[in-house]
């Protein structure tokens, strides 16, 4: 039986480099509300393009604002579920970023060998570029599976 993964703040990543600086890495990032089949055939899928993944979990503030709607599970109930997906191994929980710099310095602290995204990614560019100044890849990892959503789930007990 796999133990439950890392979970730390986003204040301490540097402390854990030395944890995953020896690994082909791969970092994702998302909201994971209500984790439903996409997100685990997403997670699964960017943990199988290395061999440590890392997940990195927005904040409820975050959520809030850009999607407009409290979170269910707040950031630290959310952790707690990833943390104990076997797949994962670390889960860093994001103070609320609002530009696109500070997510840029996130990747330069974690410094990843790949970030996994969905097709269709709504910062994909920023992404690519970002993941290319440390020299890493952006990595299509699933399709969008636009069936599988937090909204449409929520939508359902309506």
């Amino acid at each position: 039986m796999k133990k439950t993964s890392l979970t730390i703040p986003y204040s301490k990543a540097k402390d854990y480099q030395n944890v995953f600086k020896n690994k082909k890495t791969v970092l994702v990032g998302g909201c994971f509300d209500l984790v439903h089949y996409g997100h685990l055939r997403f997670l699964k899928k960017a943990k199988e393009s290395g061999d440590y993944l890392i997940v990195v979990l927005e904040s409820d503030k975050f959520i809030k604002k850009n999607k407009r709607e409290t979170p269910i599970h707040n950031q630290k109930e959310r952790a707690e579920v990833l943390s104990n997906l076997n797949f994962v191994d670390m889960v860093v929980m994001l103070p609320y970023f609002s530009s696109n710099k500070e997510y840029y310095e996130m990747i330069k602290t974690i410094k990843p060998k790949i970030v996994a995204v969905t097709d269709g990614d709504p910062q994909f560019k920023n992404k690519k570029k970002q993941i290319g100044e440390v020299g890493g890849k952006l990595k299509v990892v699933t399709p969008l599976l636009k069936k599988f959503s937090t909204r449409k789930i929520i939508s359902k007990f309506s």
